[in-house]
């Protein structure tokens, strides 16, 4: 089995050496701007996170543990060790469904890469903004290709790529920020990616699910902490013929796309961000309804039946029968959604309320619901998957088609600045002040400018006003 060829030679050894020599004057300017907005979602995302009450559970057992306190766990007074940091925040960071997504690779980068520089910095007593933006897109671009070159199968297979793929992108994140020469890189890639872990079948109520971030950035630390001592793991991890990454997480990878121009073409460009807190599987749907009812001015009592069309990994991912379970659950089906939409005429934060997950009335409207899989989507592959076919019929005998094959907040759907802050804006209230919040924004706007992370970090230590949200 050892005999087994590499699925492309030395691919280990080309990242780690990336990541390892990227400096800030590599990345062209606007892949800075675009990441600059990332990071500014995902603190505001990770703050709001920290309130809830599965974070809460987790951020407690580190509190127990007990470490030498060096890094904060955002939205608290409390601190911990940076790999304990990375856990806590990286939780917090995936713990509602609105962290940023890139979609071949379906990995999540800002709960991953944000709390492991920024915990870094804080424990070093503050690093240049430029060193954490190349420590933080390193990670982003090493993570998404990994996710990429294991292509759809590993999710397919029951894998979740933010708890898999995503600890390369920590990884990543954590050696750069750390200096590592590209051999110690290439062992905390391969130490990491022996920690990779996650079920889908999380996403059908439990907690676990929001773990599994912070759990990939925990393993990215610790994977680039021990290279640093000289510990040495799978060198050829992504690319080995028999235990590596690709071949036994995917069984279908593309593994050309590991360093298909690499250091010319930028994953972090393709990230985008997440205007629902759901799935994002969903958005499409979510729009095309949206629009329908906009147009047509119809009320969810003018509904008879909503039919969508969906490509095969969104009807596996989203598409199963709901029942009150939890809000993970909920945020992760088509059919609560589309729901919400109709009734609410909104999918927002308000709409997954424990309160509201088993209403009558959704359970009752839920059943005018359904979904098949769109043998015309699908056909047009991957760069499609997210894509919606929405067909409403009124009660008066009306239809009305509505077609997105793409989602608001992507790369093919763009949204400006401006939407990204307002989010920001939105996810902090409760836990900053108006004042803190300006300050905190103000700060990652000119990242590429400051001399010290010291007055950042400072901003995302306090006191929660809004603990145990949901």
């Amino acid at each position: 089995m050892t005999q087994t060829p590499p699925l492309l030679a030395h691919a280990t050894r080309d990242l780690a050496r990336f990541a390892a020599e990227l400096r800030f004057e590599d990345i062209p300017g606007p892949v800075i701007e675009h990441i600059k907005l990332c990071i500014l979602d995902g603190l505001g995302v990770a703050l709001f996170g920290a309130g809830l009450s599965w974070t809460g559970h987790v951020r407690e057992m580190a509190m127990t543990e007990g470490a030498t306190p060096v890094a904060s766990f955002w939205g608290t007074p409390f601190r911990g060790s940076v790999a304990q940091a990375a856990l806590v925040n990286g939780t917090a960071g995936h713990a509602f469904e609105m962290d940023d997504i890139h979609k071949e690779s379906i990995v999540h980068p800002n709960s991953l890469a944000c709390p492991v520089a920024f915990g870094f910095a804080e424990a070093a007593g503050g690093m240049t903004g430029r060193d954490v933006l190349t420590a933080i897109v390193a990670g982003y671009e090493v993570g998404t290709r990994v996710g990429s070159a294991a292509t759809m199968a590993l999710f397919l297979r029951g894998f979740h790529p933010q708890g898999t793929s995503g600890v390369f992108v920590a990884a990543a994140t954590a050696g750069r920020i750390l200096g590592l020469p590209a051999e110690q890189m290439q062992h905390a890639l391969g130490t990491a990616g022996s920690m990779g872990s996650g079920l889908m079948a999380a996403q059908e109520g439990a907690m676990v699910k929001r773990l599994h971030a912070g759990r990939a950035a925990e393993a990215g630390v610790r994977g680039a902490l021990l290279a640093q001592r000289g510990f040495t793991g799978i060198s050829d991890v992504l690319e080995a013929g028999y235990g590596g990454f690709l071949s036994s997480f995917s069984g279908r990878p593309n593994p050309e796309r590991l360093t298909a121009g690499l250091g010319s073409v930028w994953e972090t460009a393709e990230v985008g961000f997440k205007l629902y807190p759901s799935v994002t599987s969903i958005h499409t749907a979510l729009d095309a309804l949206d629009t329908v009812m906009n147009e047509q001015g119809l009320r969810a009592d003018d509904i008879e039946r909503i039919s969508v069309g969906c490509s095969h990994m969104t009807f596996v991912h989203t598409a199963w029968p709901y029942k009150p379970s939890g809000v993970t659950g909920a945020q992760m089906n088509l059919f609560y959604g589309l729901a919400m939409i109709a009734r609410h005429r909104d999918a927002s934060v308000r709409q997954y309320d424990e309160q509201l997950l088993a209403d009558p009335a959704t359970l009752a409207f839920i059943e005018r619901i359904s979904a098949y899989e769109d043998a015309g989507l699908e056909a047009m592959g991957a760069p499609f998957r997210h894509a919606a076919r929405v067909l409403v019929t009124t009660r008066d005998g009306r239809s009305f088609h509505h077609e997105r094959l793409a989602r608001r907040g992507s790369p093919e759907d763009a949204v400006g600045a401006g939407e990204i802050e307002r989010k920001f804006f939105s996810n902090v209230i409760g836990v900053l002040t108006q004042a803190r919040a300006d300050r905190l924004r103000d700060i990652v706007m000119r990242l590429e400018i400051i001399e010290t992370t010291t007055e950042l970090t400072t901003e995302l230590t306090t006191v929660l006003r809004a603990a145990q949200r949901v």
